[in-house]
């Protein structure tokens, strides 16, 4: 399989495959369920969630768990991790690259937690317009948080972990979005921690003409 960047070929791997087995754990399940909770109480009438980037479904557990109706959808790349997606039940799941996959449908939220982190920044224009599109009224970033763009080495790997202001890219981007809330989890919270996750709830609010 070819990809668009050397990073995609990088998470579709090898590497992409030792990633589920270093972060597959239940604390991080229960840690996401406080995450996510905190983040849904700034957000009405969530029916439908997507998420790109899913790995195994660790976020999308979580939010099962939340909103145990919602229609909930999960894209990844990396075929190990989709098969072991396949097996939760009420996920609907497209493996594919953020980049490449054609999105026709609309989810109330839209959303990525440590994904834009990995991707290459020259194409970022193109996974800030499937989060766009792919919402019909929220998008959350949960990423690396820097002011101004960096690049990091990534456990011995170059231009495989970049920082940035994702969100206000976005919001510079689409006019009609709005910051309803933020958020930061440090790895070191006595109880849920997270790896120091920056995350932005945004809203498309309606534009007067």
């Amino acid at each position: 399989m070819t990809f668009k960047t050397e990073q995609e070929a990088f998470w579709h791997g090898e590497f992409g495959s030792a990633y589920i087995d270093r972060n597959k754990n239940v604390q991080n399940i229960a840690s996401n369920i406080h995450l996510f909770s905190r983040i849904l109480t700034a957000t009405s009438d969530i029916n439908s969630i997507i998420e790109f980037g899913s790995n195994v479904g660790l976020n999308l557990i979580a939010l099962q768990q939340l909103k145990p109706s919602a229609d909930l959808c999960g894209i990844e790349i990396n075929p190990q991790a989709v098969r072991e997606l396949q097996q939760l039940r009420g996920i609907n799941v497209i493996e594919g690259s953020m980049l490449e996959i054609e999105i026709n449908d609309t989810w109330d939220l839209s959303f990525t937690k440590g994904v834009l982190i990995h991707l290459n920044p020259d194409y970022l224009s193109i996974a800030y317009q499937q989060l766009y599109a792919a919402s019909r009224k929220y998008i959350l970033i949960a990423e690396y948080y820097n002011p101004t763009p960096l690049s990091l080495n990534y456990r011995g790997h170059s231009d495989r972990l970049f920082k940035r202001d994702f969100a206000g890219e976005l919001m510079d981007r689409y006019t009609d979005l709005e910051l309803v809330d933020y958020g930061f989890v440090y790895h070191r919270d006595p109880n849920f921690k997270q790896d120091d996750v920056t995350w932005f709830l945004l809203e498309k609010i309606k534009v007067d003409k």
